[in-house]
């Protein structure tokens, strides 16, 4: 069936007036991996940052968040979300969940995790799928983010679900990279990958509270320990805070830390920053689209089923069932 056209000029101008369904169909059209939506998304993109229109904006405040399972990222996104709409801001949370292997949709409702902040007219929640690669991640969220600050969202938190790769992905798009933890959790640096404390730029012990907080306190210290061995003299410290989203407590300094790190990277480096992750971007996007042709590769098709019974039966060796389908690929061109 073909793709129902998109009428562009009633979009862009339903984000520009703030419109949430005009949001919301603007970033399901960027997120789409239609050929045909492709082309009509980066035309929006296109015309929702032209500076001509939008004029001279402050920067957005872009932040990562993600943290051990079970830490609470939810909770804190909406104390945090809540407080920050309470202050005049308006905010955008985009969830990057693991995708639905059926479906390819996000498999994780977090607008019935952040229920009152969902219902606050002031922010906005978009659970969005990772469409089984790293390079959908950086696509889908990027151009997600820029419809969210075309819509006039000054603050863009991004929520990553689980500790991995996807996390290094997210922190090449934002500003701060927030890391949440626990106390109790065992030994501190055995649960935490040294890859996580090198990117972190506030680190954040959550459900410090009641009987807790002390531990909490004594896994803080043991953190910023951590961070003096990984990181090298001159570079930006990552303050270690603790904080309770349930009992809304100490939730503002963890803001006020990751205004310090803004502040701390300045003016310039912050534009010198977001350049750099466009170049990486650039790159992001080329590997994905070179995925997609590979998969819709008519070549590759009519292969796939013979070099998967010969690679599992152990008769090809990966790497020239590799050049097989990258020759295969070739040829259709």
């Amino acid at each position: 069936m073909p793709a129902r056209p998109v009428d562009l000029d009633a979009l862009v101008d339903g984000v520009r007036a703030q419109q949430r369904a005009a949001v919301s169909r603007a970033i399901t059209l960027v997120e789409s991996s239609r050929p045909a939506h492709r082309g009509q998304a980066r035309e929006l993109l296109a015309r929702l940052s032209d500076p001509e229109v939008t004029g001279a904006r402050a920067p957005v405040v872009r932040v990562g968040i993600s943290g051990v399972p079970g830490v609470g990222k939810s909770t804190f996104i909406e104390a945090l979300g809540t407080r920050l709409t309470a202050a005049g801001h308006r905010v955008g949370v985009l969830a990057v969940d693991p995708s639905s292997v059926r479906t390819g949709g996000s498999v994780l409702g977090d607008k019935t995790r952040m229920a009152r902040l969902a219902h606050d007219p002031a922010a906005y929640i978009r659970p969005s799928p990772s469409a089984g690669t790293l390079g959908g991640v950086a696509r889908a969220t990027v151009q997600a983010m820029a419809v969210l600050e075309a819509a006039a969202y000054d603050v863009v938190l991004v929520e990553t679900v689980g500790v991995g790769q996807s996390e290094v992905t997210v922190a090449g798009m934002v500003d701060t990279f927030l890391f949440l933890t626990l106390a109790r959790t065992g030994d501190q640096l055995q649960g935490i990958k040294k890859g996580i404390l090198e990117i972190a730029d506030v680190i954040a012990v959550n459900k410090a509270d009641g009987d807790r907080e002390g531990e909490a306190r004594s896994a803080a210290r043991e953190l910023a320990g951590a961070l003096r061995m990984v990181r090298g003299k001159g570079e930006w410290a990552p303050p270690v805070v603790t904080c309770s989203a349930l009992a809304d407590v100490g939730v503002d300094e963890v803001w006020a830390r990751v205004l310090a790190h803004r502040e701390h990277l300045g003016g310039q480096g912050l534009v010198d920053k977001r350049a750099a992750q466009q170049l990486d971007f650039v790159w992001a996007l080329v590997r994905d689209e070179l995925a997609e042709r590979l998969r819709r590769s008519p070549g590759v098709a009519a292969l796939r089923a013979e070099v998967r019974r010969a690679v599992l039966a152990g008769e090809l060796p990966a790497t020239t069932a590799a050049d097989r389908i990258i020759a295969a690929y070739d040829a259709d061109r």
